[in-house]
């Protein structure tokens, strides 16, 4: 039997975005992502809701009464539906969602299904946990002090150690992501970077946000995180396109792949801007209106989960505004 071994980039292309891969195969994932990963949007409609308020706001900073939305990484629709749903009257959007899987059946038909994002819209970009999803090299540092590519067999995730990270990479390890003790891992994030930069340069005007798990320079895991998903479990990551691989993000190195001015925060304090909050509704409400206290005390769970220290709140939120800088509220 012929060992296949490939770098961690090479063999997660393949393993998720291949012919039969885990992004594009029906039978492997017929529910899409969310049958294996919850994400915001699955936790709670109030995600979609505070993102059409995002929406909004980025029309008015426009001047514009029709405004994109590109949602970045779509699944099967989940967030365009609910923002579509949530909108404020009056605003009309044109609705994209930028994914290598077929349409979803079923789908709006306002949702302009696509591979990638549309050039020259003005409105909000919107990668929910996409980034993640970029395939990366691995480096590890071996027992004489030198970063090496790690290598894995794409059979059963069996890694080996292979040749010196050189070139772009090492600069990008350099400047992001420094190892020097052996055993050391680090994900090279550089193809995140352009692929950021690209989706950023793909609007003519308004505001991209990437939201995912994230870390930043002098908090770097010093292991990594590559992982594998399965079922809504974590698995042994293994490319042979029966799970999910995913990586956190360095989401600094992101920021500073787009030229201007980038806001990095927290999903914790983004929400919050947008109105989402986990305070407990008033008790006087209670005897008031009973049903409306129901409602506004399961909001109120649902905005904790969103906002929870050690869990979705910790999320990076990375915002770039193109074409103008208004005063960001």
């Amino acid at each position: 039997m012929t060992e296949e071994w490939q770098g961690w980039r090479e063999a997660a292309e393949t393993a998720l975005y291949g012919d039969g891969g885990f992004y594009r195969s029906p039978v492997r994932s017929p529910e899409g992502p969310a049958g294996h990963f919850r994400t915001s949007v699955h936790a709670s409609p109030l995600f979609a809701r505070a993102v059409a308020g995002l929406l909004a706001r980025t029309a008015g900073e426009l001047g514009v009464g029709t405004v994109a939305l590109v949602d970045v990484g779509s699944g099967r629709g989940e967030l365009l539906t609910g923002v579509l749903a949530a909108l404020p009257d009056g605003l009309e959007v044109v609705p994209y969602g930028v994914e290598v899987a077929a349409r979803p059946p079923g789908l709006d038909p306002r949702i302009v299904w696509c591979a990638e994002p549309p050039r020259g819209v003005g409105g909000l970009l919107f990668a929910n946990e996409w980034l993640d999803n970029v395939p990366v090299d691995v480096a590890e540092v071996d027992g004489d002090g030198v970063a090496r590519y790690v290598q894995v067999r794409t059979s059963d995730g069996g890694e080996r150690l292979g040749p010196p990270v050189t070139g772009a990479d090492a600069a990008w390890l350099e400047r992001w992501w420094p190892l020097s003790v052996p055993g050391e891992r680090a994900e090279i994030g550089l193809p995140r970077d352009l692929a950021w930069a690209r989706a950023v340069g793909s609007l003519d005007a308004g505001l991209a946000v990437a939201v995912d798990y994230a870390h930043v320079r002098g908090a770097r895991p010093p292991f990594g995180t590559l992982t594998g998903f399965r079922s809504g479990r974590e698995v042994r990551p293994v490319p042979d396109g029966s799970c999910d691989l995913t990586a956190h993000v360095a989401l600094d190195a992101c920021a500073a792949a787009v030229p201007g001015a980038a806001e990095l925060t927290d999903q914790r304090a983004a929400l919050a801007r947008l109105g989402v909050g986990g305070g407990r509704p008033p008790l006087s409400l209670a005897a008031t209106d009973p049903a409306g206290y129901v409602r506004a005390l399961a909001a109120a769970g649902e905005a904790a989960e969103l906002t929870a220290r050690g869990g979705l709140g910790d999320f990076g939120w990375l915002l770039h505004r193109v074409g103008a800088s208004p005063e960001h509220g």
